[in-house]
This record gives structure tokens, sequence and C-alpha cells, in this order.
């Protein structure tokens, strides 16, 4: 039996995995997402619909018989400084009494290095720890709003990663989410530049309609999703800490594409959302990890390469350190999609 005809049976859970409630639902927030403080359901910490597979008999297995898996990825938004954008930063910080942080962001603007191509440290940090991750890489043209970098600059640092063994996924700007001719145009040109088969993706801003996103993921080719979470909150979006094929509602189908559904934003825990202290953080974050590692299930980190400094570069470090201690797989968007692909009935 299917994972969803598994679900099926209890209708409560049904509507939460299926996210019932987002569908034709006009309350979205400024940037057209269903964010978590709409939602009805109020059991953002708890994977309710993973716990009732478990309980009916689903079962996961990882390689060398590792009891849950760390899904590690970056989205690359920015590679270069922007001095007016570093200014309203450094501004915010202050305003907010986040004193290190804003030293951080004017000492930023008066670098002379590129700030942020930091992708070899990245590789070294994880490497320690027996880890693998996914870089999503926008890829944008002069003159959009998010335009930072040109995806053909990358080419040496996109080869590395790649021979390195670490997954180059799509970063989806902010209109492709909707809008399946610039996912594949996107797509191809990122092949382009990699020179192989691009499977993963996550949209920027976590943009997403629930189904629409995952159709146009899927005609345009792509393996797999991790943009299915919150940006305001931490937590299971849909009550699910096991990669999970969608279900479309409106066909009454499931759609042929995996989400890894996204569990933690470093944005999230800190500066934009929840405003958390590290202590806080952590003591969210270590529950979380507990209680996908008692599912046997995947726990999705975003953590962007603008994040690895000071104190949120020692936080990242310490989910290695302490997925590393309860024997974690700890790897790619990719390799996780293929593993399910091959071993897992979903």
């Amino acid at each position: 039996m299917e994972m969803h005809e598994i679900v099926q049976k209890e209708p409560e859970l049904w509507d939460l995995f299926c996210r019932k409630e987002e569908y034709g639902s006009s309350l979205r927030d400024q940037y057209e997402r269903f964010s978590y403080y709409l939602s009805s359901d109020r059991n953002i910490l708890e994977p309710r619909v993973s716990k009732y597979l478990i309980n009916h008999g689903y079962h996961v297995e990882y390689p060398e018989g590792k009891p849950f898996a760390l899904c590690l990825t970056h989205d690359i938004d920015v590679l270069y400084k922007n001095k007016r954008r570093k200014t309203l930063e450094a501004l915010d910080h202050l305003f907010n009494a986040r004193f290190s942080a804003s030293i951080h962001s004017i000492a930023q603007m008066h670098s002379k290095k590129v700030p942020w191509w930091n992708f070899s440290d990245i590789m070294a940090l994880e490497e320690r720890y027996n880890a693998k991750s996914s870089f999503y890489f926008m890829v944008e043209d002069p003159g959009d709003p998010e335009f930072n970098y040109s995806i053909e600059d990358c080419g040496a640092v996109i080869d590395e990663i790649s021979e390195r063994g670490w997954e180059v996924g799509l970063h989806g700007g902010h209109t492709a989410y909707n809008d399946p001719v610039e996912m594949r145009r996107k797509k191809q040109r990122l092949e382009k530049v990699l020179n192989k088969s691009v499977v993963g993706y996550r949209n920027h801003y976590l943009r997403f309609n629930v189904p629409e996103t995952w159709e146009y993921l899927h005609e345009a080719g792509f393996q797999y999703d991790t943009t299915f979470g919150y940006n305001d909150c931490i937590g299971f979006r849909n009550g699910m800490c096991h990669p999970f094929r969608p279900f479309n509602l409106k066909t009454g189908k499931a759609i042929e594409i995996l989400e890894i559904p996204l569990v933690i934003m470093d944005g999230s825990l800190f500066d934009s959302y929840m405003r958390l202290d590290c202590d806080r953080a952590w003591e969210i974050t270590r529950r979380l990890i507990d209680t996908v590692a008692e599912c046997h299930g995947v726990i999705t980190l975003l953590w962007h390469n603008t994040f690895f400094f000071g104190e949120k570069r020692k936080f990242y470090e310490k989910i290695l350190r302490y997925c590393n201690e309860k024997n974690a797989w700890m790897t790619s968007g990719e390799h996780i999609a293929s593993w399910w692909k091959h071993n897992v009935k979903v």
C-alpha cells in the first residue's frame, strides 16, 4: 500500500497532508505566500502525519543502517556585496540591538573581498563531519529585481562543487513558482553551465502554490523539490518529516515528483521572523532533530551562504556535530531523492 493510501483513511490528517486549506485560499502575505500564521494547524512542531504512517507500518531504512537523515541545503541569493542593502541591513541590526551583526554588515561594506564566495569553506566544514549538501543557484538576468550575479560567471565554482560530489540545483526566481516556462528556461541555462541534468529545486522566498507548483516542477523535468516549508516558522508544514509524493486534490492523482519538505531555515529562526537568540533557537532545533530521529525521517536544513559568519556559522556546525553524534546520514537533496526512488515506496 502506498503512502497516500494509508493517510486517506484518516480524514483530518489527509487534509493536513494535502494542505487542503491552501486550495484557492485568498489569504496570502505580501509575497503571495500561505504563511504559518494563516494556518488552522497549530501543531507545527509535531510531524503528525509521519507518526500516523509509522504506527501503521511505514518504515524507512537508510544507507549503512543510519537511523535518520539530515538534508543539507544552501540557497545562493547573493555573492557580491551591495552597499545600499548592507547599509539597510546594518541599520536594522542596530535598531534591534544586534550590535555584532551590525558591525559585521558595516565591515562587509568596506571589504575588498568577494564576501560570500565561500563554497570551499562550506564544503570543507561539511567534509569534516562526512557530510555533503546542495547548493541552489539563481539564474537571473541584469535588470531583474534579484539579480546579483551571472550564472555564467560561476562555471569554475560550479564545476568544483559537482566534481567533489556536492549538488548544484536551481533556486527559482520570484515568479518562477507560478511560471513553468520560466522554470524550464532557467533549468536549461543552469544545465548548460553545469554540463549535466539539474534534478533539484527550491523557489526564492519559499514562494509556492499548492498544488500547481508541484505540477509545474514535474512538467519541467525536476526529480524533487524542497521549497515546501513555512517562511515565518520552522516545523512540519503538512505534518510530514519524510519525503513524499504530493497528492493533487483537483485531479485525484499523486504528482510524479518527490517533495523533501523544508523544516528549518536560518532566516526563520533568527533575523527575519522568529527572532530567537542562539540558546532558544538551539532548544527548538534540537527538539526537531530528536523528533525526526525518533521517526526515522529526514530533517531538511536551509542555511544560506550569507549565514556562514560568527555565531551563525558556529550554530550550523553545532547542528552538524549533534547529528553526527546521533549517526545521521548527512547528505544532499539529490542523494536523498535517488535513495528514495530506488529503496522507498512513496
